[in-house]
């Protein structure tokens, strides 16, 4: 018989570490089944998790087994169709090996494991590799978190602070200042003893001998009542509180809902909206949303109404781009806040205006963001707007990045390539 006795300390949060290590083990298989979800279902339904589906054979592990050897003895059933030596058909193939890839033609089927993982783990392995440009900023807001730091020894505190050793150390060092002077006295005397115990009995004092050995069992007795530990050698651990800091980011969402946008464009522009909303709520603590709207004039307005409002008109890009530009200076100072900023459109616009969003952006709004992104989403080639960005881009190319988008699918590799780590960015 074998005995398995594992001495490793059962943690308390033990299962949590194991599924880390699971995760960290399977990584490419998640991030490969994460990518396809992405694919197949829309970006407003990512607050959910997903199930992942490992092939058995992926997962193999280590295991104990007995070995070949001594004494065996084992109980088989009978059955009334084989006989030793007869030879079993191989199965049809098709016939079904598993919950898997099914039975194979040598007659072997592959299972597959499947566990879920939840709406965190899901945004992480979604945001892999993923970083925002030029995270440089942060400041601190409000008064309410914060993180305790030992700040030395103080002479008062609770129990639970008390700090034994320093305890200890401050009465051994009391001890030591209060009966130096006895001390020494006490050494003198008891050399003093020794020399007259030491004389012979023609010139030995029993008188003084009393008297010294009187003298020295008094001055053991001062040292004895010296107390092992007053209250003035107790120390505490001092512990003070520091605020956390919290770094804050404001995400500008330029959107146009012009007579061009049909509901199919709007809806993508959402979920790029929605996808780096989420990806901002990763990397600051504190995320405010500003959302612009814009036909021919620009207006700030609600989560509700800039998605679902019905209203619609020509097409005018730099309305919303000098709004922003009002809003920053009004309320969004660059040193206290990481300013973002991402814009959708089909591309349509007033072909004089095109110039005027070009400047706008190269001198009011850039040169004070952290990034800003530019996503078209039209199947059509491109106007004039999109060329006057290909300059922008050209100025600011650490800043100011724009991409295309055709389908719902692209939204999530449009979003990677406008995000994806650069060491350029992150040094900018």
């Amino acid at each position: 018989m074998s005995h398995i006795v594992d001495r490793r300390l059962n943690a308390k949060n033990k299962s949590a570490v194991n599924r880390q290590r699971f995760l960290r083990r399977y990584k490419e298989h998640i991030k490969k089944a994460v990518s396809g979800a992405v694919s197949r279902r829309s970006i407003t339904d990512i607050e959910q998790g997903e199930k992942i589906s490992i092939p058995t054979r992926d997962i193999h592990e280590p295991v104990f087994h007995h070995g070949q050897g001594g004494h065996r003895e084992n109980v088989l059933p009978g059955n009334k169709e084989f006989t030793r030596g007869d030879r079993i058909a191989r199965p049809p193939s098709g016939g079904g090996g598993g919950s898997g890839s099914g039975a194979s033609d040598s007659g072997e089927g592959e299972d597959e494991f499947v566990f879920q993982i939840s709406q965190s783990e899901f945004l992480d392995f979604m945001f892999d590799d993923l970083a925002l440009p030029n995270l440089v900023k942060r400041q601190l807001i409000g008064d309410t978190d914060f993180q305790r730091h030992r700040a030395g020894i103080s002479n008062e505190g609770n129990p639970g602070q008390l700090n034994v050793v320093r305890s200890m150390r401050s009465a051994h060092a009391r001890r030591i200042a209060l009966t130096a002077k006895k001390r020494r006295r006490l050494k003198e005397l008891k050399a003093q003893l020794e020399e007259e115990q030491a004389k012979q009995d023609i010139l030995y004092d029993a008188r003084k001998v009393k008297s010294l050995e009187e003298e020295i069992v008094e001055l053991e007795a001062k040292i004895k009542r010296i107390p092992w530990l007053d209250t003035f050698d107790l120390k505490y651990n001092l512990h003070v509180k520091h605020p956390i800091p919290r770094s804050k980011a404001v995400m500008f969402c330029l959107m146009d809902v012009s007579g061009s946008m049909t509901q199919a464009t709007k809806d993508m522009a959402k979920r790029f909206f929605i996808l780096l909303y989420l990806f901002l709520q990763r990397n600051y603590e504190h995320t405010e949303v500003v959302f612009i709207r814009h036909h021919t004039s620009a207006k700030e307005v609600d989560e509700e109404e800039f998605f679902y409002s019905r209203e619609t008109g020509g097409t005018i890009v730099s309305s919303a781009l000098k709004l922003m530009h009002s809003i920053m200076e009004a309320r969004y100072p660059t040193s206290e806040w990481n300013i973002y900023g991402a814009q959708a459109s089909d591309g349509d616009n007033w072909n004089e205006d095109s110039s005027v969003c070009q400047q706008v952006l190269c001198e009011d709004i850039l040169p004070h963001v952290q990034y800003f992104s530019y996503i078209e989403i039209t199947q059509r080639e491109h106007q004039a707007l999109w060329h006057e960005y290909e300059e922008v881009q050209e100025r600011f190319p650490h800043i100011f990045a724009m991409e295309q988008i055709t389908d719902v699918r692209d939204i999530y590799p449009v979003f990677r390539e406008l995000f994806h780590k650069d060491t350029h960015r992150q040094a900018g």
